[in-house]
C-alpha cells in the first residue's frame, strides 16, 4: 500500500475554501499543519491516499456523515461556567434588572435570549442558574417568562448539552461549590443539572452560515469567541 501523500498548497487552498463555504471557519496558512493532523484519521478511515481524494468523497457523500465528521474535527469546544465573570455581572446588575422592569411594567411578556455556539451548554445553563439566583434574592421573579435558545453546529456537543450531565473536571472549571450543591445532583463522578434548570434551555443545531431568521427577535444574543474563527469578509457580513 502506498504512503499517504502530504497536503500540498493547492489541496490546502481547496480545503480552506470548502470549510469557509460550508461553515465559515477560516484556516490560516500558518495553521495548515494542525488542520492536516485533524484530518489524518479521517483520511485513513476512508482509505484515501491524498487529501484531494478525501475532499471528493466528502462532497460526493449524500448522507452528510463525512461532512458532520469534518465539523466535529474542526470545531473547538472550549468552555467554562460563568466564563470571564464580568459579562455575567453586567447581565445581573444591569441587563436582567432592566428585563424585570420591562415585564413588571407590561412592556414585555417574554424575554428571549440566544446563545450561539453554545458548545456543551455551560453558557446557557450558567444564565439559567443566574436567573434562578436572582429570583431567590427577589431581583428577578419571572424565570418562567425567560426563553433561552442555545445553538451549535456540532451534533455531538448538543447531545451532551441536552443531558445536562458533567464530569468532575468540567465542574471544576468555574462552577462555584455552593451553586453546584444547589443546582446539581451528583454521585461523586458525574453531576446532573436539576430539571428546573434544564427545562429553561432549548437546544438546536444551527450553522451560523445559514439564515437564522426563524429564531425570531431576541432580547439578548451571546456570540462569544465565535467570530475569531471566521474570515474577515464573513465577519463584516
Amino acid at each position: 500500500m502506498s504512503a499517504i501523500q502530504p497536503m500540498n498548497d493547492n489541496e490546502f487552498a481547496l480545503w480552506r475554501d470548502y470549510l469557509e463555504k460550508m461553515c465559515g471557519i477560516h484556516i490560516a496558512a500558518h495553521k495548515a499543519y494542525l488542520f492536516t493532523g485533524k484530518l489524518m484519521n479521517l483520511l485513513k478511515d476512508n482509505a484515501c491516499k491524498t487529501f484531494s481524494e478525501l475532499l471528493m468523497k466528502v462532497k460526493a457523500d449524500k448522507t452528510g456523515k463525512l461532512e458532520t465528521q469534518i465539523i466535529e474535527f474542526m470545531t473547538t469546544n472550549e468552555t467554562l461556567w460563568f466564563r470571564d465573570g464580568k459579562p455575567f455581572s453586567i447581565m445581573q446588575d444591569v441587563i436582567f434588572k432592566e428585563f424585570a422592569d420591562n415585564i413588571r411594567q407590561g412592556k414585555k411578556d417574554k424575554i428571549k435570549i440566544w446563545c450561539a455556539a453554545s458548545s456543551y451548554g455551560q453558557e446557557p445553563y450558567s444564565i439559567a442558574i443566574l436567573f434562578q439566583e436572582m429570583k431567590s434574592k427577589g431581583l428577578f421573579n419571572f424565570p418562567d417568562k425567560v426563553e433561552i435558545i442555545a445553538t451549535d453546529i456540532s451534533e455531538t456537543v448538543l447531545y451532551h448539552a441536552t443531558q445536562g450531565k458533567y464530569d468532575v473536571i468540567s465542574m471544576s472549571r468555574g462552577m462555584p461549590p455552593d451553586l453546584k450543591a444547589k443546582y446539581f445532583d451528583g454521585d461523586g463522578k458525574y453531576w446532573t443539572l436539576k430539571e428546573n434548570i434544564r427545562k429553561m434551555i432549548k437546544f438546536q443545531k444551527l450553522n451560523l452560515k445559514n439564515p437564522f431568521s426563524n429564531l425570531g427577535n431576541q432580547d439578548l444574543i451571546l456570540c462569544r469567541n465565535v467570530c475569531i474563527y471566521f474570515s474577515e469578509e464573513l465577519k463584516k457580513t
